[in-house]
C-alpha cells in the first residue's frame, strides 16, 4: 500500500497553472509555423479540430486523477485496471521520458533567449542548466511553493500569448489565407500529426493528484478549464501565424518571433527570449514534479531502488527522485554539449514512451470508467487517437524496448534473489 505522506496544498487554481504549464511547453515556440509549412492557412483546421479534441484526452486523466489521487498517476491507473507489473512498467516509461525531456525543453529555452542577446553558446549553457536547476529546488520546496511560482509564470506566459494573437490583428491580411487550400486533405493529417505533441502534458499532472486538497472536485475542473484555454491560446497563435504569414523556409521554426516582430518590432525577439524561458520553465517544474513523486510511488511499492523512496524531513517532499533526476539531467546536458549527440536526435527518445503512458492511461481509462457517465467513450476516442500516432515514432521505438527489456530482466534477478532469500530462510 502506498502511504499518503505528501501534504495536501494544492488547490484549482494551481491545478489549473500547473495543466497549463505542462501542456502549454515548448510547442507553441516551434509547432504553429511548422504546421503551416505543410497545409498553409488550412493547417488552421488541424488546429480547430485538436483544439476540441483536446478535451477528451484531458478529462481521462482528470476523471482517473480524481477516482485514484496517488503520486503513481498513470502508473497507479494501469495497476488497478491491469495488474502491478503493467502498471510499474508505464511507471517507469514515464519516469525514463522526464530525465531527457526536461533537458530538451531546458536546451529549447535557452537556446531562445541566448539567440535574442546574442549570447554565446557558452551562457546558454549555464541558462539550460540554471533553468534545470529551478526546476528542482522549486519542487525540493513543495508543491505549495511550486503551484504559487507556475500560477505567476503562466499567468506571464497567457498575457505575452494574448499579446501575440490580438496585437497582429492589424497586421493580419486577407491575401495571407489565399489559396487557403496549398496541398490536399492529407497535408491537413499531416499537420495534426505534428499538432499532437502540443498536447501532451495531462499526465503529468495525475502524479501529483495525491497533493490535491479535493481532488475529486478539481482534478475535472483544473483540467476541463485548462483544455479550453490551452486550446485557444494555440488557435489564436496560429492564426496569427497565418495571418500575418510569419512561416515559410528557417522562419518556420521561429514563428513566434516573426509575428511578435511585427507587433513590437526589433524588440520583439527579446520579448519572445524571455516568454520562451518563462514557457520552458513552467513545463520543467510541472514534470519534474510529477516525475519525482512517481519515482517516490514505485520505489514505495518495491518496483525502484529504496533511495528513490527518500523524502525530505523538512519538506516532506521526494528527495530520492530528485536526485536521480539530476544524475540523469547531468548526464544528458553533458552528452548535448559534448555534440556526441544532435538535439534533434535526442528529442525523439521520450517521444515514444510518452505515447506508451498515453496508451496506458487511456486503456485504463476504457476499464474503470465504466461508471463514470461519457468515461469509457472519451477513454476510447483518445486510445484511438494516440494509437494513430504511435506508428509514427519510427526507429526509437527502440528506447521503450530497451526499457521493456531491463524491467523484465531486473524483475526477473529480484525475483530470483527473493526466491533464494525464502528459500535460506
Amino acid at each position: 500500500m502506498e502511504k499518503a505522506e505528501f501534504k495536501k496544498t494544492i488547490g484549482l487554481p494551481q491545478v489549473i497553472a500547473l495543466n497549463i504549464g505542462a501542456v502549454l511547453g515548448s510547442g507553441v515556440l516551434l509547432v504553429p509555423g511548422l504546421a503551416a509549412d505543410i497545409a498553409g492557412p488550412a493547417s488552421l483546421i488541424a488546429w480547430g479540430l485538436m483544439a476540441l479534441l483536446v478535451l477528451p484526452m484531458a478529462l481521462v486523466m482528470g476523471l482517473l486523477a480524481a477516482k485514484f489521487p496517488s503520486a503513481g498517476g498513470v502508473s497507479t491507473f494501469v495497476t488497478n485496471a491491469f495488474g502491478p507489473k503493467a502498471g510499474s512498467l508505464i511507471g517507469w516509461f514515464f519516469l525514463m521520458s522526464v530525465p531527457i525531456g526536461a533537458p530538451v525543453i531546458a536546451i529549447t529555452g535557452s537556446g531562445y533567449l541566448a539567440s535574442a542577446f546574442g549570447w554565446e553558446q557558452n551562457v546558454r549553457m549555464f541558462i539550460c542548466i540554471g533553468m534545470l536547476l529551478i526546476g528542482l529546488i522549486v519542487n525540493l520546496l513543495g508543491m505549495k511553493v511550486a503551484g504559487a511560482i507556475q500560477v505567476a509564470v503562466v499567468a506571464a506566459i497567457v498575457c505575452v500569448l494574448l499579446l501575440t494573437g490580438f496585437g497582429s490583428i492589424p497586421n493580419i491580411e486577407a491575401a495571407n489565407f489565399q489559396p487557403f487550400m496549398t496541398g490536399d486533405w492529407v497535408s491537413i493529417g499531416q499537420a495534426a500529426a505534428i499538432l499532437y505533441w502540443c498536447f501532451i502534458g495531462w499526465e503529468a499532472i495525475s502524479h501529483l493528484s495525491a497533493e490535491f486538497k479535493d481532488p475529486k472536485r478539481e482534478a475535472v475542473r483544473g483540467v476541463t478549464y485548462s483544455a479550453f484555454l490551452v486550446g485557444g491560446l494555440y488557435f489564436l497563435t496560429a492564426l496569427a501565424t497565418v495571418g500575418t504569414k510569419s512561416y515559410g523556409g528557417s522562419g518556420s521554426e521561429v514563428s513566434l518571433v516573426l509575428v511578435v516582430d511585427k507587433i513590437l518590432g526589433t524588440g520583439g525577439a527579446i520579448v519572445i527570449g524571455i516568454t520562451a524561458v518563462f514557457i520552458c520553465l513552467a513545463t520543467i517544474i510541472a514534470y519534474v514534479g510529477a516525475a519525482s513523486r512517481l519515482a517516490y510511488s514505485l520505489a514505495s511499492s518495491g518496483d525502484a531502488p529504496k533511495i528513490l523512496g527518500i523524502l525530505s524531513k523538512k519538506y516532506q517532499t521526494p528527495l530520492g527522485g530528485l536526485g536521480f533526476l539530476t544524475c540523469c539531467f547531468v548526464i544528458v546536458i553533458s552528452v548535448y554539449w559534448s555534440g556526441l549527440v544532435p538535439l534533434k536526435t535526442i528529442i525523439q527518445f521520450p517521444n515514444a514512451t510518452f505515447l506508451l503512458v498515453y496508451l496506458g492511461g487511456c486503456a485504463a481509462g476504457i476499464k474503470l470508467l465504466k461508471d463514470t457517465k461519457g468515461g469509457v467513450a472519451i477513454s476510447w476516442l483518445s486510445f484511438l487517437l494516440t494509437a494513430a500516432v504511435f506508428p509514427f515514432v519510427g526507429w526509437v521505438v527502440i528506447y521503450p524496448i530497451i526499457i521493456i527489456a531491463g524491467f523484465f530482466l531486473a524483475k526477473k534477478m529480484t525475483g530470483d534473489k527473493n526466491s533464494v532469500q525464502q528459500h535460506q530462510a
